[in-house]
């Protein structure tokens, strides 16, 4: 069994650190611009104006069973879809608001339409919800909202009242909770601190946390509904995730309860590109190899992955958001047993420049990642031929070849034993080749 020790969690994450690997859609009336989904607060779009999107919100080729056939494919077992962004717009039929997805063209409930074939892959099933909403009139205007520099901005300001916003946000929790099943997952979204420089009419000098969202309620209600759910933090009280957003190196968050030496479960959250939402012009989209090394290196460091795609204002994923999508698909083919119910290596097994280790929950299995090709050979301090019953390259089956050596200092003292593989001097065609080691 792994040595290491994880943090309770309120909510049930065995599920989740068993299947590491999810799906997040970010959709809403940000695609028709296509130009970043905080578009209406980069741009200061006015409400009129962003009510075209809304009167021309109609992604007529949406299938959200192609959506989740593409995930099972991918390998991801689970999956969050934005039911609210930070614009305020809802993907499901509240009955809180008229601005939501079955008042426009589109005419649909899509969040149903997404929960219903996420689960008929058999994939868990979760919903993002923003905190955030710029288009609540009880929703006070602070650092970030689209309406904070107009020359009227207090006087719009007045009279909102947060206590009435963070209710509505506990109505439509609790219809997304109590309408659609049994739901894995909720997403909240997200806390911000207090800026110094604040105008003196923004209330909590324009930041907004656990207070203003009434997050202790918030969460009371959530738990009452769905006991069993998993929620990240992003409320500003700890629950049963830690969410690291675009980070590449997992070292950079605290994932460890400095007091007790638990580890907490975390989730990556990356794209595939820049943007969450559709951004039809953006350019910097992860290479194969990146994709790779981000689940792998999540992974190696107990962790799960969670990757986004931004369909377009019609409904499909894109040919860019798809190419990333079958990179995962092949390569999970032959490697997923290398990601599922799999976390860190034992601390004794050292893993080399170039290379990554993961081990499954049992301690039955070591996986060696080769990120770069590391020639004729490749070894692993701390292993021993007397721990190994068999090795072999997990893409096609093929034996490893492995043999043991024991150093010593010039001192005599024992070093830790060093097992070396060799490795194929021709590299394989598959990106991050894995040898799977069968340990005793």
């Amino acid at each position: 069994m792994s040595s290491y020790v994880r943090k309770k969690t309120p909510g049930d994450t065995e599920w989740f650190v068993h299947d590491r690997f999810g799906m997040f859609i970010h959709f809403g009336l940000y695609a028709l611009p296509a130009r970043h989904e905080w578009i209406k607060t980069r741009e200061f779009i006015s409400e009129e104006k962003y009510q075209k999107y809304f009167e021309h919100f109609n992604p007529d080729l949406l299938d959200a069973r192609e959506w989740a056939k593409k995930a099972k494919a991918a390998g991801m077992k689970y999956a969050v879809l934005t039911a609210k962004h930070h614009e305020g717009f809802c993907l499901f039929d509240s009955q809180y608001t008229d601005y939501k997805s079955t008042n426009t063209p589109c005419g649909r409930d899509l969040v149903r339409e997404y929960t219903d074939a996420f689960r008929a892959e058999g994939l868990k099933v979760g919903y993002y919800y923003s905190l955030i909403d710029w288009h609540h009139p009880d929703f006070t205007i602070d650092k970030i909202h689209p309406r904070r520099n107009d020359a009227d901005a207090e006087e719009q300001d007045r009279g909102r009242d947060m206590r009435k916003y963070a209710q509505y946000m506990r109505d439509q929790v609790t219809e997304l909770l109590t309408n659609y099943g049994k739901i894995d997952i909720l997403w909240t979204d997200f806390s911000y601190p207090a800026m110094e420089n604040a105008p003196a009419w923004m209330k909590c000098r324009g930041g907004k946390g656990k207070d203003e969202w009434e997050s202790e309620k918030l969460i009371a209600t959530i738990r009452a509904l769905q006991p069993d759910i998993i929620l990240n933090d992003r409320a500003q009280i700890p629950q049963d995730l830690v969410t690291p957003e675009q980070e590449r190196d997992p070292s950079n968050y605290t994932l460890r309860d400095e007091e007790t030496g638990e580890y907490y479960t975390w989730e990556s959250c990356q794209t595939f590109s820049g943007s969450w939402g559709y951004f039809r012009d953006e350019q910097t989209w992860k290479t194969p190899p990146m994709l790779i090394r981000l689940l792998v290196k999540t992974v190696a460091n107990g962790g799960n992955l969670i990757m986004n795609v931004g369909p377009t204002a019609r409904g499909f994923f894109d040919d860019r958001a798809n190419a990333a999508l079958d990179v995962y698909a092949d390569w999970m083919k032959y490697n997923s047993r290398s990601i599922y119910g799999c976390t860190m290596a034992e601390p004794e097994f050292k893993v080399p420049d170039g290379a990554y280790l993961t081990q499954s929950e049992d301690g039955k299995r070591l996986y060696i990642h080769l990120m770069d090709f590391p020639f004729h050979r490749i070894s692993i301090e701390g292993l021993s031929t007397d721990q190994i019953d068999y090795a072999q390259f997990l893409y096609d089956g093929s034996e490893a070849f492995y043999e043991t050596k024991t150093y010593t200092t010039a001192a005599g003292k024992a070093l830790p034993p060093k097992t070396t593989f060799q490795v194929p001097a021709m590299a394989f065609e598959k990106l991050n080749v894995v040898i799977e080691v069968l340990l005793k």
